[in-house]
This record gives structure tokens, C-alpha cells and sequence, in this order.
């Protein structure tokens, strides 16, 4: 019998460098930063890292450079207990992050996708197996379209869920939409596809009418708001002391696809997702700070 996954991640893989400033530059000016930290990154790995870390069969379909921050890559993902066999190794160099940190905790990140740029349909078809073997499938828009599209539509002829994360904003082909179940996104990413914004639960309503079979808006503190056939339900978020927002939404959508996987309802999942969100903030950084099961907060 092949191997099961609860989750297979199909994304980002990137190295994030990180530097505090006091202030940001002026064109042609140079400011003095703190020492430079590297951290795991890249959407797909966060949500890779952060489904395995709450006890989920996990693997990513994925690329990374042939170069230092490949390696330091592929071991962060392997010591979470991610399956590498389908993250390949591209000559050249591996996605990057360039981050810098202001003093009120703001960044400003540009992002250079390296091997993720690399990512193609022929890939998907190599990992065709590990994707016949999830429960559910994951994307985010930080590789090239037409590998999302070959691989959501390979995941749905196998019979898994699609889920997509609608970060970073990009069009989406409408037979991609009409496959995800459900679609997540941010307050800013539903102004983005919807074009325009509105009350949250007005938002559920119209994106689920744009093509996607369910919806999650993600709200911060305030929780999210779940839309499908069966209407429209806010759920709340428990309240901690956040520390740091880096990779929450991650922790979110991955927690949220192994729930899915594992069976609970849309609803059911959200709520986990959300307590798993909560516990993610209130450490620094994005996958150091993923819980456990045993570190959600109640």
C-alpha cells in the first residue's frame, strides 16, 4: 500500500533574512541595521512545518537551490518530519526573503523566489503519487501558476480536498476557484479578488458566489468567518498576548488542513485552526514559534 499523507503542501520554499532598523532608508541613503538573522521560511514550507508539528502526515512538492540556504532549507523541513522526496534541488540559488524590521515590529519584505520560480506542471507529474496520496492539498501563490493549476486539478481527480491560500494576490484561474474547498484569504485578499471590500460576512457571501465551494476570511484577533452551502458562521479567536504575527496565517490554513484531513467539519477545523493561530503569536518568528497540540491555548 502506498504511503498516506494527511496534508501535501504544493509551494514556497524560502530562506528569510532578517535585519532590525531604527529607520528605514531614504533613496540612496545607508542606515545601519542590527546583526543579520536567517530564518526557514516560504509559505508552503511554513504551512508544511506547521501541519507536521501538530502531528500530521506531511509532504511538499517544492524546490530549493543547490546552495547554502537549499540545505538549510531541506534540513529545517526534515527535522519537523516533513516528506522531501518530492522537494527537488535546482541548480542556482534558493528563494530568498529580504525582511527589515522597524522598531514598532512592522517589516517591509521583498522576495526574490529563486528556485520557487523554477516550480513547473512536469513537477506536479513526478509527485503525482504523493498527491494521490493526501487527504487534503494545500497552494499559495508563491510558485508559478500553472503548476498550482496542474496540481489542483491532479488533486481533485484523486479525490482529495483543495485548498488554496489566496497570499500573495494574484488572478486565479476561475476552474482553480471552482475547486477549492474551501478558498482562504485575508480581509485584504477578499477586497483584492472581489474588488472591493465589505463587512466581513457580506464578503463570505460574494466570495463563495465568485466560484469557490467554501470560504474563510481570516481576521486577525477578531477569528475568521466560515461561509459554505450551509451559510455563514463567525467564529472568535482566544485571546493571548501577541508577541509576533510572522507566520500565523500559515499556522492557521495548515492547522485547518489537517483537521480537514482528519475528518472534522469545516466549522470544527476553523475553531482549531483558530486556537492554533493564537498559540502561534505569541512567540517570535514564524515556524520556531508553530505549537505543538499540547501548546494550543484553550
Amino acid at each position: 500500500m502506498p504511503e498516506k499523507y494527511d496534508v501535501v503542501v504544493v509551494g514556497s520554499v524560502n530562506a528569510d533574512l532578517v535585519v532590525g532598523v531604527d529607520r528605514r532608508p531614504d533613496p540612496g541613503e545607508t542606515v545601519l541595521g542590527s546583526d543579520l538573522a536567517t530564518h526557514p521560511g516560504g509559505k508552503g514550507a511554513n504551512q508544511a512545518v506547521a501541519a507536521a508539528r501538530l502531528g500530521g502526515r506531511v509532504g511538499i512538492v517544492g524546490r530549493v537551490g543547490d546552495d547554502g540556504h537549499g540545505a538549510l532549507l531541506r534540513d529545517a523541513l526534515a527535522g519537523a518530519g516533513v516528506d522531501l522526496a518530492h522537494l527537488a534541488v535546482t541548480p542556482g540559488p534558493s528563494g530568498v526573503a529580504l525582511i527589515t524590521v522597524g522598531p514598532d515590529g512592522d517589516n517591509s519584505i521583498i522576495v526574490s523566489p529563486g528556485a520557487n520560480a523554477r516550480l513547473t506542471p512536469d513537477d506536479v507529474a513526478a509527485a503525482r503519487d504523493m498527491i494521490a496520496a493526501a487527504s487534503v492539498v494545500t497552494f499559495q501563490l508563491e510558485v508559478p501558476m500553472p503548476a498550482i493549476e496542474a496540481a489542483a486539478r491532479a488533486a481533485a481527480s484523486a479525490g482529495a480536498r483543495v485548498v488554496l491560500n489566496l497570499s500573495p494576490t494574484a488572478p486565479v484561474p476561475a476552474g482553480v476557484l471552482a475547486l477549492c474547498d474551501p478558498l482562504v484569504v485575508n480581509e485584504h485578499e477578499a477586497a483584492y479578488l472581489l474588488g472591493g471590500t465589505a463587512g466581513p460576512e457580506e464578503t463570505a457571501g460574494a466570495l463563495l458566489r465568485s466560484g469557490p465551494r467554501s470560504a474563510v476570511i481570516t481576521l486577525g484577533a477578531d477569528g475568521v468567518v466560515v461561509a459554505d452551502a450551509e451559510g455563514t458562521t463567525a467564529i472568535a479567536s482566544p485571546k493571548v498576548d501577541a508577541v509576533d504575527t510572522t507566520g500565523a496565517g500559515d499556522a492557521f490554513t495548515a492547522a485547518l488542513c489537517l483537521r480537514l484531513a482528519r475528518g472534522d467539519s469545516l466549522r470544527d477545523a476553523a475553531r482549531y485552526a483558530t486556537r492554533v493561530g493564537a498559540a502561534a503569536v505569541r512567540r517570535p518568528g514564524a515556524q520556531t514559534s508553530y505549537p505543538t497540540p499540547d501548546d494550543l491555548p484553550a
